[in-house]
């Protein structure tokens, strides 16, 4: 592919079909969906002719789970309260794969070895990885420290390969099989400054929406960026960001309640629902469950376990593996602890918990605190860098306990947590107001696809509810 003389090509008849092909074998079925009269050959509507249909992209990738989880609980809420739109999922780390420099030496590797290998070894197979797995493996092994190196280097990759970026997905939106969207939201950081771009040059009429997933920003180039779109705070920390870095305009910054959580964290339970008889447990025993995102932690649960049983205060334990089988494994037969693999129905085993143990994770501790579960984490040279102000945030609404090493401190602060429970669930009570997040959220869609304007002013002056009165039906 050339360039131009102004950049990269803006149009798609300046890809090469090499290219293009590349580009469009990276494309998954969501992010394909059947071609509309916009990209069709002849007449096409009149530009005051609008479909009643709306087209939401949601870009998304699984470095963690926590973007992803907001993707499914945005979807899902779309799907029953607004039939009439159209949800696409894109997974952004498939479609930077082309450019992945992590997939890229993988692949070479793991093809040299699956040619050699059958011979000796047929049933041996390794497939490449992608950049988001270093840091997903490095969750599962609890091998967290060092890890703030990640994020430079990440934004490292996004500056020195934006042409690149912005012309894939250029070349995306240009497909004659990519459908126009009406909306386009991001639930990633970092890339932002690269995506927004890339929509205005293919049309600069769809509006682009960032949705925090994180407590705050942590600049810079990581949630926010200097450009015209709108922008979700969950926090008043973060909205207070968005209005004193200059970034936005007024009526562009949105503050919600919260972080997304899935509808389950606000429906009743079923009888069907698990029970701590059922999971083996004893129903009158302190329960602590135990959880470090979708990845789990092999060496942090077996230690917080360990120390726990030797402890003598008679706590049993839920512990949450997620794809962490090596985990699931360890634990299983152990008494008074369960452990659970990777399941859609997190809530229904935190209802069963007095407490939560785990990392300071947004998405983790704002499910534990809705659920009414004050938290034990752990904060020191290991924990993430946007993961510090959320320790923060946890002190100063007094909603748990932090300590520097779980192995060294879990057994003192689970003491604590026993002695002063009913203390930290009436913080919670009076500190956190009640978590709306995604039904705000959708509304916030609802406004800027209807064209809305002042809405933000009017919910931060508290002239307007942003959530509706009931939980889903």
């Amino acid at each position: 592919m050339t360039r131009h003389k102004g950049g990269w090509p803006r149009r798609r008849n300046d890809l090469s079909q090499a290219d293009a092909d590349s580009i469009k074998a990276t494309l998954t079925p969501w992010q394909k969906p059947k071609r509309c009269a916009r990209h069709l050959r002849g007449p096409v509507l009149p530009e005051n002719t609008k479909s009643p249909e709306n087209i939401l992209e949601i870009f998304y990738f699984d470095a963690g789970g926590g973007h992803r989880n907001a993707m499914t609980a945005l979807s899902r809420l779309i799907a029953q309260r607004h039939p009439e739109w159209t949800v696409v999922p894109v997974d952004l780390q498939n479609l930077l794969e082309p450019i992945d420099p992590v997939h890229k030496l993988t692949r070479y590797l793991t093809g040299s070895l699956n040619r050699l290998l059958p011979p000796i070894a047929e049933k041996l197979a390794f497939a490449p990885m992608q950049a988001q797995d270093i840091y997903n493996n490095a969750l599962k092994r609890g091998a967290t420290y060092g890890m703030g190196a990640f994020l430079p280097v990440l934004q490292g990759f996004v500056r020195r390969y934006a042409g690149d970026i912005r012309k894939i997905l250029e070349a995306r939106w240009n497909d004659a099989d990519t459908r126009r969207p009406d909306l386009v939201v991001s639930v990633i950081p970092n890339f932002n400054a690269v995506m927004h771009p890339a929509l205005k040059a293919f049309d600069p009429s769809i509006p682009y929406v960032t949705v925090m997933t994180d407590m705050v920003d942590c600049p810079p180039h990581f949630w926010m960026e200097d450009q015209r779109q709108y922008i979700v705070c969950g926090t008043p920390r973060a909205a207070q960001q968005a209005r004193s870095c200059g970034f936005y305009t007024a009526d562009s910054i949105f503050e919600v309640s919260g972080m997304i959580l899935r509808d389950s964290f606000y429906t009743d339970p079923v009888s069907s629902c698990v029970s701590r008889q059922a999971l083996g447990l004893m129903p009158d025993r302190p329960t602590a469950l135990i959880m470090f995102g979708g990845n789990g932690s092999l060496r942090a649960s077996l230690a917080i376990v360990g120390r726990l049983e030797k402890q003598g205060l008679g706590i049993q334990t839920i512990v949450m593996c997620g794809n962490n089988h090596k985990l699931l494994e360890r634990l299983q037969g152990r008494r008074g602890c369960h452990p659970v693999g990777f399941v859609p129905n997190v809530v229904d085993y935190m209802r069963l918990a007095d407490f939560f143990i785990g990392k300071p994770g947004p998405g983790s501790v704002s499910e534990a605190i809705h659920m009414n579960c004050p938290v034990i984490v752990e904060a020191n040279a290991a924990t993430m860098p946007q993961e510090r102000p959320n320790v923060d945030w946890i002190a100063e609404n007094g909603v748990g306990i932090v300590v520097a090493n779980f192995r060294k401190e879990i057994a003192g602060a689970a003491a604590r947590m026993l002695r002063d429970l009913p203390r930290y669930k009436a913080n919670i009570a009076q500190n956190i107001p009640k978590n709306r997040a995604v039904f705000e959220i959708v509304d916030i869609f609802g406004k800027i696809l209807d064209g809305t304007s002042d809405y933000a002013a009017a919910r931060h002056a508290g002239l307007e509810t942003a959530h509706p009165p009931n939980p889903l039906p």
